[in-house]
């Protein structure tokens, strides 16, 4: 259900650094929001170099762009960004004064899964009775 897209310059990233970063953002996204980690996505992108700018100069920041399910408290989805920034941190050695993340949301009716509108916030159980029948 959620989707993270992880975007940085080429270069950015030492090789093997995206498999633990995506395991780790799921890690945290499942344990805060309360979802199995087969729900969270988690999306590269490593763009040339002259194509990444911040403050109008050639940068290489990691911006790490979120997107769930709108009714999770507020507390749980700040927790959730810093969590994940200082995650992001540890793992690709990148500073946290280079890395942006933002969770966005919305209702969650607004997004379809395997067909079927995905279910507000604690309703997946009943959701998923419903995939299955």
């Amino acid at each position: 259900m959620p989707i993270y897209t992880c975007a940085t310059a080429q270069g950015t990233l030492r090789p093997g650094t995206k498999g633990d970063l995506a395991a780790e953002i799921t890690r945290i996204h499942a344990e805060i929001n309360h979802v199995p980690p087969a729900y969270v996505n988690v999306v590269f992108s490593e763009l040339p170099q002259d194509s990444v700018y911040v403050g109008g100069d050639p940068g290489t920041p990691l911006l790490i762009g979120g997107w769930a399910r709108r009714g999770h408290p507020q507390e749980e989805t700040t927790r959730l960004a810093l969590e994940l920034s200082a995650a992001a941190s540890r793992i690709t050695g990148i500073p946290e004064r280079r890395i942006l993340v933002v969770i966005q949301d919305s209702p969650a009716r607004s997004a379809v899964e395997a067909g079927q509108a995905l279910p507000d916030p604690g309703q997946e159980k009943e959701w998923l009775r419903q995939q299955e029948a």
